[in-house]
């Protein structure tokens, strides 16, 4: 009987043992098995820097930019202004009355309608206490005084004699009574009068008929007459001329608060003013 063979014997050796760091020394990390080698730093050789000039970059063009559009709010149309005309101002001292045959140029004699007594001076009239009226007016014509009449009061006449005109009135009237007639006449027996009276309980008193001047009316033509009233008389001027003075009748100056204007006679105003 052949006897087994014996078996092999396995040989494992033993790993190679690493010398123990000497004493004093680091441990230097290293792979196992090489030895640990420290690297030499070696600093680079010193080179200057040369200097480089920047390189000119032209610029570039930008196109501009569009703002963004701003948004307006819708305007309201405004309303068209209506245009209404302004009356010019009337001349502060002359009234240029619209009737035919009336002068409007400088060659009239005087100013009709300029305030105050033929002599004194315009600018010297406070404002009138009782409002102009204007024209044409209608004849017959009354006016009411509340305060009668009184010294410095004066009544400004502007009018126009018809063409064939025979004769037209003035009165100044205290309730049925006439403290002061005024009465131009352009026929009387063929000639021309300006009569004055009163007449007191249905019964007229002596006339009178004196001038200081010719008779100053025409038929067809405008006129103006002026009547201030004083303490003692009525004087009256017409076209700026002073004509005569009528003492008055009646004394009652209050009383007298009443005037009409009647007959062939065209009036375009009638205004009342107090002389200073």
């Amino acid at each position: 009987m052949t006897p087994a063979p014996a078996p092999s014997t396995n040989i494992v050796q033993a790993p190679a043992q690493v010398p123990a760091p000497t004493a004093g020394q680091p441990c230097q990390p290293c792979w196992p098995g090489t030895q640990y080698q420290p690297s030499q730093y070696q600093p680079p050789p010193y080179q200057p820097s040369q200097y480089q000039p920047p390189q000119y970059q032209p610029p570039q063009y930008q196109s501009p930019q569009q703002p963004a559009p701003v948004q307006v709010p819708a305007q309201i149309p405004a309303p068209t202004p209506v245009s209404v005309p302004v009356p010019a101002p009337a001349p502060a001292t002359s009234i240029r009355p619209n009737v035919p045959g009336w002068p409007a140029h400088p060659g009239w004699p005087y100013n009709p309608g300029q305030s105050g007594w033929p002599g004194q001076s315009p600018s010297a009239m406070p404002p009138h206490w009782l409002p102009p009226t204007s024209g044409p007016l209608s004849v017959p014509y009354n006016l009411n005084l509340a305060r009668g009449i009184y010294d410095k009061m004066m009544m400004t006449i502007l009018g126009h004699v018809k063409p064939n005109a025979k004769m037209f009135t003035v009165n100044f009237l205290r309730g049925n009574d006439i403290a002061f007639h005024i009465n131009p006449r352009f026929s009387e027996g063929g000639k021309q009068a300006l009569v004055r009276n009163h007449k007191l309980a249905e019964r007229w008193g002596p006339e009178e008929r004196d001038l200081k001047g010719p008779f100053p009316f025409a038929q067809g033509s405008p006129f103006e007459m002026k009547i201030l009233c004083t303490q003692e008389t009525f004087r009256v001027a017409v076209n700026n001329i002073p004509l005569f003075e009528f003492r008055h009748r009646i004394r009652e100056l209050n009383q007298i608060d009443r005037i009409n204007i009647l007959h062939d006679v065209v009036l375009t105003c009638v205004n009342v003013e107090t002389l200073p």
